[in-house]
């Protein structure tokens, strides 16, 4: 009897120490912020006992997902594209937290010769001269790619860039350099770092340098608001702060 008792009082020991309810959190991130959110995860689901569940696209398209109904409890994205999407009720206005900036970064194949591009020039010399360029399709809705193509325009050498764009729907562009299609990769640097057999050439000029900033949100019709809240807290904590530098973000 005496060791039934014992038994018994174990597992309830075991049960009150276990979460109430374990949640899946459905996390919808943007590609460049997606290395924090799973830098994030293991921690935060040992901590709480919730699982979480990762999916991205490229800002347009997660814009479009959510607009067209796509459920989820986390979406990080633009502030101008989360805008939107709390006046259309997708997103709790009160929750929108600003988390990270990234910069746009160059890469070649590991061991290739690094162009110079410190200045506004030499970086316009390093498109007319390398044979192929890796970068987001602007047609996809990536950040990045949009901004490249306009860029590209200012600095007068759309003509000579666009036919020997190697255009990427979504991901990382930089595999292109390690599949040898491309021979220089362009995209937001928490998208570079990742990829191995790349090397990092160095950041856009100051002058032509575009930072991004990201901010997460709620989901109206989350059906875990507890549990995204905490991760969406996780996210803007010192640790997110620690992860967002480790992929090469800054805080916001």
């Amino acid at each position: 009897m005496h060791r039934s008792l014992s038994s018994l009082a174990l597992a309830w020991l075991v049960l009150a120490a276990a979460p109430a309810a374990a949640d899946t959190v459905k996390v919808l991130t943007s590609g460049a912020f997606k290395p924090v959110v799973v830098a994030m995860v293991p921690a935060f689901e040992a901590r709480t006992g919730h699982k979480v569940e990762v999916a991205n696209d490229t800002a347009g398209a997660l814009a479009k997902r959510v607009a067209g109904g796509e459920a989820f409890d986390v979406l990080v994205l633009t502030p101008a594209a989360l805008q939107p999407l709390a006046k259309d009720g997708k997103v709790l206005p009160d929750s929108i937290a600003p988390l990270a900036k990234v910069g746009i970064g160059v890469a070649v194949k590991a061991g290739a010769p690094k162009p110079a591009i410190g200045t506004v020039e030499e970086f316009r010399h390093a498109l007319i001269d390398v044979r192929k360029i890796a970068y987001i399709d602007p047609a996809s809705g990536g950040t990045s790619g949009i901004y490249l193509d306009g860029l590209f325009e200012k600095l007068g050498v759309a003509q000579v860039v666009r036919p020997k764009a190697v255009l990427v729907a979504g991901g990382l562009s930089a595999e292109k350099l390690v599949s040898g299609e491309a021979d220089l990769a362009i995209q937001q640097v928490s998208e570079i770092l990742p990829v191995a057999g790349v090397d990092l050439v160095g950041m856009l000029p100051p002058e032509i340098q575009n930072y991004t900033t990201y901010a997460g949100a709620l989901g109206t019709a989350g059906t875990h608001r507890a549990a995204a809240a905490e991760f969406l807290k996780a996210l803007s904590s010192e640790e997110g702060r620690q992860a967002l530098r480790s992929k090469g973000m800054l805080p916001p």
